[in-house]
């Protein structure tokens, strides 16, 4: 539960990363299908979730050390 509450930031983040990939792969897409990432709403959802908690995870460790 510990690990959960010092990563919180990245959950958000990763959780507008993952909404940000579905509305990507809804409105823009690829539309033969021979894109990896956006060529079905799954791929698209979990590269946005993973770059989403990258992001997030990097600005959490960066809020920490400035609050130190």
């Amino acid at each position: 539960m510990k690990w959960i509450k010092n990563h919180k930031i990245a959950f958000l983040v990763a959780l507008l990363g993952a909404a940000g990939g579905f509305l990507y792969w809804y409105f823009i897409g690829c539309t033969s299908g021979t894109c990896n990432i956006t060529a079905n709403c799954y791929t698209s959802v979990g590269y946005g979730t993973l770059m989403g908690w990258l992001i997030g995870d990097f600005a959490s460790d960066k809020f920490k050390t400035k609050a130190d």
